[in-house]
């Protein structure tokens, strides 16, 4: 099998990003970029992100997870401790987060260091989903074998028996992390490949370093 994508071609156009007019703080152009987006173009899932971990097979691995909230502290997202990525995490919690917004030609890439939050914030996160993504999140024992599919449906109308018209409590091997960014870099497409990219670095100080890249 061969197909030449050679011929896939985009010209970016729709704004820039200039080392004068960004914040001292990469948390507030991030911000202001995922207001924007947010605003513009509410038709995609903007808090989607992939998370690159290291995995226990010594390779790299990217899946895309949801971002649930930001802080000047870092990004939270929620997960099953004992998954493939949970269990990389907890072995290196060196990780890269990425989001890209194609509508906006915009890309953020952050590196940092992911850990768990404390259990009752997992625990108020977790009262505040659905009964059935709680259901859900018992259901599943991540990233393992199942036979099939309806091996997981059948696990699901159990416990819909089992909790009907009871409280979900949180299991302790599911929450959440923070990652908590050591650097950031902003990419802007631009036309002719020439792109604006900004990168912050945390410096020893906890201020930020600035400087612009090469597209």
């Amino acid at each position: 099998m061969e197909n030449d994508l050679s011929n896939y071609r985009k010209s970016y156009e729709k704004g820039e990003l200039s080392l004068q007019d960004v914040p001292e703080n990469p948390l507030e152009l991030f911000q202001k970029w995922f207001y924007d987006v947010d605003k513009n173009f509410s038709e995609y899932e903007n808090n989607a992100m992939t998370i690159s971990t290291i995995g226990l097979d010594g390779f790299p691995k990217n899946r895309v997870v949801l971002l649930k909230k930001f802080t000047y502290e870092g990004f939270i997202f929620y997960t099953n401790y004992n998954s493939e990525k949970g269990k990389a995490i907890s072995k290196n919690p060196n990780v890269c987060l990425s989001f890209f917004w194609h509508g906006a030609e915009r890309q953020v890439i952050i590196k940092g260091k992911a850990e768990k939050i404390a259990p009752n914030l997992s625990d108020g996160y977790f009262e505040s989903r659905p009964k059935g993504s709680q259901l859900g999140a018992l259901v599943s024992n991540q990233s393992e074998v199942v036979p099939d599919r309806a091996f997981l449906e059948q696990q699901l109308k159990t416990l819909e028996v089992k909790y009907e018209g009871k409280e979900v409590v949180r299991p302790s091997h599911w929450g959440g992390y923070i990652v908590k960014p050591a650097e950031f870099e902003f990419w802007q497409g631009r036309p002719n490949r020439l792109h604006d990219r900004i990168r912050y670095c945390l410096m020893e100080d906890y201020n930020w370093s600035i400087n612009r890249l090469s597209p």
